[in-house]
């Protein structure tokens, strides 16, 4: 029986939090610490040695030629932090970098032509030129969401950084400017919901922010803002339309999403545990203990392996957005023939089941901070059955498929006979809850940053959350 469901079964909930200190980073074994401080470092070295840094500009994927992902950026800004408290590189060098990617975002164009701009309204484009900084192409939408994670890693610096320094007074100013030009109001075309994106071409994406997704922090910092917030009726209207989403999968009863990023990417800057909107508080959890069950579901998933893929067990779990071999279909041992994805949002859930055979190492190492005790035996099993294919000098590649294993040409990454399709590549968006959430387990390091965030703090108690650290005086 799961753990998950023998602590769930007695009618109190116990806090989650309660439960994690039993599997402390201390807690387990010499070589089971080492494996995860080694990938902490070496997916914080992808981030130093990816970016530009003239600009602070991160790639979508590295290595090789790749348009940068501001995403990317958001994450690397905080993994600067986590590297300058780990060792990795000093704090000279941490502010140094920061410096330039703050100054690079504060500078760059914002206006509404189709090519000469990073931005438009505070907002920036999903994908910019590495060299230019400019939009990469037409392609590519100003991205609410994208901007949103951006800014956690903006607010981060601004906490972070806090000596009495010319430079770190620097990076403070710049963060707070760069955050307020944000025009959250105007993305709201279909108020009191916030818009996906906008291109000059085709103005405001018809697709707005709702449902339980990645985008909750999108409405923490829209609401959190003190020049364009939006009004108090975001938030409830954000988790009216969650209720399909609510119910039981795999053994646990929880607010779904299928991918796993659905469920890191707010979580790896803000603290949720013991603080509840009135949507947690009716239903009896907070948004951390919800994202521990959507992991043991996903697990247990996999243990169940409906699709019949090759190696899925106890150890060998994890669905989220990632690489695949590339819209290709291949005749297998069992004689069907099987269609394999490109980069998809794989996921399983009450919402929808996208399972190609495709792992990606994220899914676990990003969930780690929600539980250890089975994404560090996963992490470990990961690395130890399939060696080097799957784990480099920048950590796990992105992702990988067992059942792939025939001399078929796949349109990304490599297959290894004997152990399966293989990416090349890390991709940023996967690359950065590993090393925010490794740290967050570890020490509660960028959670307790970010707890002290003036931005953040307004932002959920506008939302109406209450309790656990959000009472507390911020230190």
């Amino acid at each position: 029986m799961l753990l998950a469901a023998l602590v769930f079964c007695s009618g109190a909930i116990q806090p989650a939090w309660t439960r994690t200190a039993a599997h402390s980073f201390e807690s387990f074994s010499k070589p089971q610490q080492a494996m995860v401080a080694d990938l902490e470092r070496r997916t914080f070295q992808w981030f130093w040695d990816g970016a530009n840094p003239s600009s602070g500009l991160i790639p979508d994927h590295y290595p090789g030629p790749s348009f940068a992902s501001i995403a990317s950026v958001g994450f690397g800004l905080t993994a600067y932090g986590v590297g300058a408290e780990r060792g990795y590189i000093t704090r000279d060098q941490a502010v140094d970098r920061t410096l330039a990617t703050l100054r690079f975002f504060a500078q760059a164009p914002q206006n509404d032509s189709e090519d000469d701009a990073a931005g438009y309204h505070g907002f920036f484009y999903h994908f910019l030129d590495m060299r230019t900084g400019k939009r990469f192409a037409r392609w590519t939408e100003l991205s609410s969401v994208d901007t949103t994670w951006l800014l956690g890693g903006v607010l981060f610096a601004q906490s972070y950084y806090d000596r009495d320094t010319p430079k770190e007074k620097e990076i403070r100013a710049l963060a707070d400017d760069i955050y307020r030009r944000v025009d959250w109001a105007w993305m709201q075309a279909r108020a009191p919901l916030i818009s996906m994106g906008w291109t000059p071409g085709g103005k405001f994406i018809d697709s707005d922010w709702k449902g339980y997704d990645e985008g909750m922090l999108v409405y923490i910092l829209a609401l959190g803002s003190p020049t364009h917030p939006v009004s108090d009726k975001a938030w409830s209207a954000w988790t009216r339309t969650y209720p399909s989403q609510w119910g039981s999968f795999y053994g646990q009863t929880f607010l779904n999403f299928a991918p796993l990023f659905g469920h890191q990417y707010s979580e790896a800057w803000v603290d949720f545990r013991g603080i509840r909107d009135a949507w947690s508080r009716e239903h009896g959890l907070d948004y951390f203990e919800n994202g521990r069950r959507a992991v043991y579901a996903q697990r247990a998933y996999a243990i169940a392996n409906p699709g019949h893929w090759k190696d899925y067990d106890a150890n060998v779990w994890g669905l989220t957005a990632c690489n695949g071999p590339g819209d290709i279909t291949v005749k297998l041992p069992d004689g069907k023939a099987h269609k394999f994805d490109g980069y998809t949002a794989r996921g399983a859930g009450l919402d929808y089941i996208s399972d190609d055979g495709t792992i990606a190492p994220t899914a676990a190492g990003g969930s780690i901070a929600f539980a250890p005790e089975i994404a560090v035996p996963a992490l470990q099993a990961m690395k130890d059955r399939y060696g080097g294919a799957v784990y480099n000098n920048y950590g796990f590649v992105d992702a990988f498929n067992p059942s792939l294993d025939s001399d078929a040409t796949p349109k990304e990454g490599r297959v290894v006979l004997g152990k399966g399709w293989f990416d090349t590549l890390q991709i940023g968006i996967d690359q950065g809850p590993i090393v925010l959430m490794i740290e967050n387990w570890r020490s509660d390091f960028v959670w307790k940053v970010m707890r002290r965030n003036p931005y953040v703090r307004k932002g959920l108690l506008r939302a109406g959350f209450t309790g656990g650290w959000l009472e507390q005086v911020s230190k």
